[in-house]
């Protein structure tokens, strides 16, 4: 690890194959904690490239505990986090609402490290069990339209670096790794990334994989569609720019989509909006990143998407396939 900090403080940058043997021995336990802490640091003071991040994914996603979920053509719903922004949890909603409307979603997720609420904190507080149990997420995906892949469970090579993390407490390169080593290799991903640069590295990544895509980045700053300003999207086919009007609705303002300052409070709003309780721009935001993962999937339009969302909100379908996760969980 010495000569690799070295060679990373002078600015070289590392190739694909060393990449990946260093997330290996990481997981392995070679290196201490104030060695992986400096390795971390490194990358939030200069950028990733390309080479680095397809290493860092291909270690990660050969080292996981691998469930097979393909018979169900699934989206995750999953941003990178790493924002800033502590909006409630609009993903892990979105994801219940695209279920709601008949799409097989496996959400991928974690706790929160940068952010207060992580999705996996939300759906624990809600009594939603952690499992890699294969036949528990059929169950989950066959009745719920959703089944929920906690990250720690799947990734054991993570172990060394979690605790890490979380006394670092601000986002590293593992936020961008999240959505890219979902251990069910869905067949599309809906994946929210924190600025343009990462946007085109996922593209590129992306690209060279089977999966049906769409990256997607508010131009102030999200990792999702926010309806604050405009929204970056890219797909397999075509990028382009779209607004609040693109799903008929207003330009919000920030505070309009801020999250829970706790667990509790974001837990309690989660309810609330999947119940069909939330307000107009919580209801919006959610039906709108629901909206693009529908139209992911079933390539109808974003507009329709959206509607179709709304319904699923509304109508409570989305509610429903929350409590059966719960039942099942029991």
């Amino acid at each position: 690890m010495k000569n690799i900090l070295n060679r990373l403080i002078n600015h070289e940058i590392l190739s694909k194959e060393e990449s990946k043997d260093v997330l290996v021995n990481i997981s392995s336990g070679s290196y201490n904690p104030s060695q992986i802490s400096a390795f971390l640091t490194v990358y939030m003071m200069r950028s990733i490239s390309i080479e680095e991040l397809a290493g860092f994914r291909e270690a990660l996603l050969e080292l996981c505990i691998r469930v097979d979920l393909s018979d169900y053509n699934t989206i995750d719903l999953c941003g990178t986090g790493g924002d800033g922004k502590d909006t409630f949890n609009i993903s892990t909603l979105a994801s219940f609402v695209a279920a709601g409307a008949g799409i097989k979603v496996a959400k991928h997720g974690n706790y929160g490290v940068s952010s207060i609420s992580g999705s996996s904190n939300v759906m624990e507080k809600l009594g939603v069990k952690f499992s890699n149990d294969k036949d528990f997420l059929e169950k989950c995906i066959d009745k719920a339209g959703i089944a929920i892949l906690h990250a720690p469970l799947f990734h054991p090579a993570m172990k060394n670096v979690g605790p890490i993390r979380k006394e670092l407490g601000v986002k590293t390169f593992f936020n961008m790794l999240g959505p890219m080593v979902n251990p069910s290799f869905p067949q599309n991903q809906l994946v929210g990334v924190f600025n343009l640069e990462l946007a085109r590295m996922y593209s590129y990544l992306y690209q060279n994989t089977p999966v049906n895509f769409t990256i997607l980045h508010s131009l102030d700053g999200y990792d999702e569609v926010s309806l604050t300003g405009p929204t970056k999207m890219i797909t397999s086919t075509k990028e382009g720019m779209l607004n609040p009007a693109d799903f008929g609705v207003r330009l919000l303002e920030q505070n309009e989509i801020e999250g829970g300052k706790t667990i509790e409070e974001s837990a309690e709003m989660f309810m609330d909006i999947i119940s069909g309780n939330g307000n107009e721009a919580q209801n919006n935001v959610v039906c709108a990143n629901a909206g693009i993962a529908i139209a992911t999937v079933t390539k109808c339009s974003t507009l329709e998407g959206f509607q179709i969302a709304r319904e699923s909100l509304l109508s409570g379908k989305g509610f429903l396939a929350l409590k059966t996760v719960q039942e099942l969980s029991k």
